[in-house]
């Protein structure tokens, strides 16, 4: 077998990961707006689920960068899975004794898992074959993580947003939070099995995924690595790049299900079952208005906008230069977020959902421009980005916060204030000089020749 096959298949094998943990992350979306209503939380708190979920990267990243440089790839990558079907185990436990921080602490193990996952697998997709075609590989990868990003929602809705739907200040019926809990231990039964194939899966391809790994330098301590980081100005602003775009997309596609469920926006009308397809996919219950497991199960949508942008998103990377598809993009959000806040109304619920096809490339975009530009090791540069995820943790938050005090639509400036940044990031990748071998962007982004 040539260098170039098992590359290939190493390749394959890899992006069923990132597969993987787009549809576990993206459950926790139907997840928030179903434990707002079964603990009679505010929109902060129901965010919280997020906030255990995302700060995990926060905590394990940087642990995670010094695991998978002495591990190597394929031992963190098992490694990762069993703490995620532990976690199932947690969540199980948690929904079983009716206890929130249960779920929490599931949540926390699920995310800590992921995050080994990302350390791993990002960099390891990325370099995985010709060095300018990173971009691609990477991107192509992330188009897979987006369509489990669109299963997730559909099924987590399916399962967690079944008969909960209350008036506000008004509580679940006893026999309804039970059921809607019980909900809560199918969904994640269903998930620990699919780790365990995942697992087995990963296993049987360890020699070839192994052949075709690069060396990866070894990355002495957590000392070690933050020094690293420090001393690399653009590992620093890649991490704020990555913080605040994973916090716009998660505070968008986590408050999507209560945004469209509002009377303000989807609530009170069926226009969106007037699209072809819509209603076959979600299954109108013919009731007039969108009710939130319909809503929730439109937030596939969103995520379904991500998936075919990295599909397209890949194709246009082998044809136009990376920051300026990245500030492209951020620009064409940052308006749908404006007219989100601005005009609000049925309109704004199509607005919302658009974003998630610019959100599309945003990710493996500023992770390979930054890994171009950082003067630290892959693995520290790697593990740091991982760490600045915790924008999901955060953001989410703040916009819940802004919620609670106005509205959901009014929530969005928040996002918009990100994408504004993610443009300057743009920008300024744009007129920096890289350290790969046969790129410069510099020179690209001042003469359009």
């Amino acid at each position: 077998m040539t260098t170039q096959s098992k590359a290939t298949g190493a390749f394959a094998s890899v992006t069923t990961l990132f597969f993987a943990w787009g549809f576990i992350t993206s459950i926790v979306d139907p997840l928030v707006a179903a434990v707002k209503n079964i603990f009679s939380l505010t929109n902060v708190e129901a965010q919280l689920s997020t906030f255990a979920f995302f700060i995990a990267y926060g905590v394990i990243s940087i642990p995670a960068a010094i695991l998978v440089s002495r591990l190597r790839a394929v031992p963190s990558i098992i490694l990762a899975i069993a703490m995620m079907v532990v976690a199932c185990l947690i969540m199980l436990a948690g929904a079983d004794a009716d206890a929130y921080a249960g779920v929490l602490i599931g949540l926390f193990v699920m995310a800590s898992g992921i995050t080994i996952l990302q350390v791993a697998a990002n960099p390891l997709a990325a370099a995985l074959g010709a060095p300018e075609r990173s971009h691609f590989r990477l991107t192509f990868s992330q188009a897979f993580n987006s369509f489990g990003t669109v299963l997730g929602p559909l099924l987590g809705a399916s399962l967690l947003l079944k008969d909960i739907d209350v008036a506000p200040g008004e509580a679940l019926t006893p026999a309804a939070r039970t059921a809607a809990l019980g909900s809560i231990n199918t969904s994640f039964l269903i998930i620990a099995v699919l780790l365990a194939v995942l697992a087995l899966f990963i296993w049987a391809m360890r020699r070839r995924i192994s052949e075709a790994a690069p060396p990866l330098a070894v990355t002495h301590g957590f000392g070690e690595t933050m020094r690293q980081v420090l001393d690399a100005p653009w590992a620093l602003i890649g991490g704020l790049a990555i913080f605040v775009y994973v916090g716009a997309e998660v505070a968008i596609g986590s408050q999507m299900a209560l945004f469209l469920h509002s009377d303000a926006i989807w609530g009170q009308t069926d226009s969106p079952f007037g699209i072809p397809l819509v209603g076959w996919i979600v299954g109108n219950d013919g009731v007039p208005g969108v009710s939130l497991q319909e809503a929730g199960k439109l937030t596939a949508f969103y995520w379904g906008g991500a998936m075919v942008g990295r599909f397209v998103g890949s194709a246009l990377l082998t044809r136009v230069r990376a920051f300026r598809l990245l500030a492209a993009s951020a620009v064409i959000a940052a308006v749908l977020c404006l007219y989100v806040v601005v005009e609000g109304g049925v309109s704004a619920g199509y607005a919302a959902i658009a974003i998630g096809l610019f959100n599309s490339i945003m990710f493996p975009v500023i992770f390979t421009l930054t890994l171009e530009r950082s003067t630290a090791s892959t693995e520290a540069t790697s593990g740091f980005l991982c760490m600045a995820i915790i924008g999901g943790a955060l953001v989410p938050l703040l916009v819940g916060k802004v919620a609670d005090m106005s509205d959901y639509a009014t929530a969005l400036a928040v996002p918009l204030v990100c994408y504004a940044v993610l443009v300057a990031f743009a920008i300024a990748a744009g007129r920096a000089k890289t350290h790969a071998a046969g790129v410069d962007e510099e020179e690209e982004f001042v003469s359009p020749h």
